[in-house]
């Protein structure tokens, strides 16, 4: 193992051992097929999953083995009207299993989110049975006011070019903390504890994943 690989690991058994004083289960894996292989030994065959519509969940390739598996997924993306839409939601608010990654994870092992519609905090708050994050090293910063930092610097302008959003972050690369119409960056949440011990799990993985 390199020097960079051990201290990857160090770190995040560092953040799993906050993790778990904050109420969460936390797990490292050097690569995302050993992540992945976990998660699905995690959901047995028949759940029903819904996901957060995270790049991290595709990057990793965890997304494939869904789709593949035996599992029902309730997917908004694939919804032709508003209104089915709005009922898959509702059927992922009570589904066995909530797959999302989270734009930042400090060292203590808060979990810090910015969404738009707020559907992904949402099911991460209240809900689903169980959620399952998924987030790569790259992801760690050392407090909520640097991950937020993080998130409106690095992951905003990159999603902000992936959908196309008319948004100054988007033309110079950098948060300009605008109140623009096509502005997705509505709900700051900080998941500093979870109230229900083992609902959340938290994947730690030692590769650069999504944004």
């Amino acid at each position: 193992m390199s020097h960079k690989k051990t201290a990857l690991s160090r770190q995040a058994q560092s953040i799993i051992k906050n993790l778990e004083e904050r109420n969460m289960e936390g797990y490292y894996f050097e690569s995302s097929s050993a992540c992945i292989e976990a998660i699905l030994a995690e959901m047995p065959s028949g759940s029903i999953i819904g996901w957060g519509g995270s790049e991290t969940l595709k990057e990793c390739g965890l997304m494939d083995a869904i789709h593949v598996g035996s599992y029902e997924l309730l997917d908004r993306s694939a919804a032709k009207t508003p209104e089915e839409s709005r009922q898959i939601y509702a059927r992922t608010v009570l589904a066995d299993y909530f797959l999302t990654s989270t734009n930042a994870i400090t060292l203590d092992g808060e979990l810090v989110n910015i969404d738009g519609n707020g559907n992904r905090v949402a099911c991460l708050i209240q809900g689903p049975s169980h959620v399952i994050v998924v987030a790569g090293m790259n992801k760690v910063a050392p407090d909520v006011k640097s991950a937020v930092a993080r998130i409106r610097n690095v992951a905003s302008p990159a999603n902000a070019i992936r959908l196309d959003r008319k948004l100054p972050c988007a033309a110079t690369g950098v948060c300009h903390n605008c109140l623009s119409p096509e502005c997705f960056c509505c709900q700051i949440v900080v998941t500093r504890r979870s109230m229900h011990p083992g609902r959340i799990k938290v994947f730690l993985v030692g590769e650069e994943l999504g944004y």
